[in-house]
């Protein structure tokens, strides 16, 4: 240090010490403007002088993050409320540096629903994210509100830029509840045109979707993957679920000839209701279960074009797992 003498150094380095260096700290009281926080001042007395350089000549991040954002001609450095003191730190080396302090905001740190923002709240790493096929609209949606009074609106990365505001978020920890990126996650595909999600389609495998059929199911999807279901559903497998035979027996006899669209559903299904005297979830739950095998779905008038006469007559009757 600054007070060993001479015989000392020696004396450590004859022992195969090496030394670590520090940065000395002016002691004073350091101010800036913060974006969120505001006046902010930090007295440097109250800290030790932070080490730069470890006596393996490895640096610690102090420092070399410093010099970068002058190199880079860093403006603003948005980061968590644990770095205030650090702020503090930086703003006397880049006086010394010779050059203009960026302006700095500490946003509070995310927080649980427990307290603790832990693993156990979930994978919330970005690949992880990508893994499980959220959106990435639907993450900057969410952070760029959370820990403000605003609500959670789904915005492109442009619609964000021209809309973001640091100063309205607050001092108080936002409480992150994984949940929501699932809400905002469905909201995004659900307002998802075809023209967007088409290329995404392709490389999942679904380049046969068309604009058609990718509105007639997105607003039953959780995440776009989802889309097999209803693939499959409309193209492919499905064991129908016979819950009344006489009502679908009967109700595929009396299916119109193609070529079907939305109409054809309310049309067909009045001819049943008239034929057998059934009604409401009598007449439409047993239909549903026979054509898709589940009890909820995307709008059966949209479906039924889908799947086509012979396979929705094959389902109704139990006699086919096939689809188009």
């Amino acid at each position: 240090g600054l007070t060993l003498s001479d015989e000392k150094r020696a004396e450590y380095e004859a022992e195969g010490r090496r030394p670590h260096y520090r940065f000395l700290l002016e002691h004073e009281v350091v101010k800036w403007d913060d974006m969120v926080r505001g006046e902010c001042s930090y007295d440097c007395t109250h800290q030790s002088d932070p080490v730069v350089i470890r006596a393996d000549g490895s640096l610690l991040y102090m420092l070399p993050s410093a010099i970068d954002d002058v190199d880079f001609s860093i403006t603003h450095v948005i980061r968590g409320e644990d770095h205030v003191t650090n702020t503090a730190v930086q703003i006397q080396m880049f006086k010394l540096l010779g050059s203009e302090t960026p302006v700095f905001g500490h946003p509070p740190l995310i927080t649980g629903l427990d307290g603790k923002l832990s693993k156990r709240t979930g994978s919330l790493s970005v690949q992880d994210l990508r893994r499980s096929n959220v959106e990435p609209s639907a993450i900057t949606s969410l952070l760029s509100k959370l820990g403000t009074s605003e609500s959670v609106e789904p915005c492109t990365i442009e619609e964000l830029a021209d809309s973001f505001d640091i100063s309205a978020f607050g001092r108080a920890q936002p409480k992150f509840d994984a949940s929501d990126i699932d809400a905002i996650n469905r909201r995004v595909i659900h307002n998802m045109s075809f023209e967007k999600v088409k290329d995404k389609l392709a490389k999942l495998g679904f380049e046969n979707v068309d604009e058609v059929f990718w509105n007639s199911v997105r607003p039953n999807l959780e995440k776009i993957t989802d889309i097999s279901i209803w693939w499959e559903i409309c193209r492919g497998t499905v064991i129908p679920v016979i819950e009344d035979k006489t009502l679908t027996d009967k109700a595929a006899d009396l299916l119109p000839p193609e070529p079907w669209d939305d109409k054809t559903w309310k049309t067909w299904t009045k001819l049943v209701q008239e034929e057998t005297n059934c009604k409401g979830k009598k007449l439409f739950h047993p239909i549903r279960l026979a054509l898709t095998g589940f009890e909820k779905g995307p709008e059966l008038k949209v479906l039924l074009p889908l799947i086509g006469r012979k396979h929705a007559v094959d389902r109704l009757k139990g006699l086919s797992l096939g689809g188009n």
